[in-house]
């Protein structure tokens, strides 16, 4: 247990001991799952069940726009460069253009259709997240 097991079962066991075991282990693992939800304004995304709603209404994400979104969600309000991006979604021992990010930014913006003008361009710089977004976020 030192060692950093959860639990620990000696044979002979019977198979539902095993299994109320497994059960506990989920059980006591269950509280840091729940309320994970984030939410930045009306935009909200629950990482346990892979569900992203716009005032209500549930949004169709693929895996990377996914990910794309819980990260800047995460750090909602901060500016992130291209690099930093790259970095976080696919990790730094991938070799990915740059600009890939332009593309998935975009995709992730027509995913979420009205909540898209929440992902701001910085004009020389990246993308940030933001509750408040200017008139002209999507553009830069």
């Amino acid at each position: 247990l030192d060692a950093g097991a959860d639990d620990y079962i000696t044979k002979p066991f019977s198979p539902q001991e095993l299994v109320a075991r497994m059960r506990a282990v989920l059980r006591r693992r269950a509280p840091d799952k729940a309320g994970t939800s984030i939410g930045v304004g009306a935009l909200t995304l629950d990482p346990g069940t892979h569900r992203v709603t716009y005032r209500g209404d549930e949004l169709t994400l693929g895996p990377t726009e996914f990910k794309l979104l819980n990260y800047l969600m995460q750090h909602s309000e901060r500016v992130h460069s291209r690099a930093q991006l790259l970095d976080r979604i696919w990790g730094d021992h991938v070799f990915i253009e740059e600009r890939t990010i332009d593309v998935q930014v975009k995709r992730l913006r027509e995913a979420l259709g009205a909540a898209g003008a929440m992902i701001e361009t910085v004009r020389g710089v990246g993308y940030r997240l933001t509750a408040e977004p200017s008139v002209d976020s999507r553009h830069g």
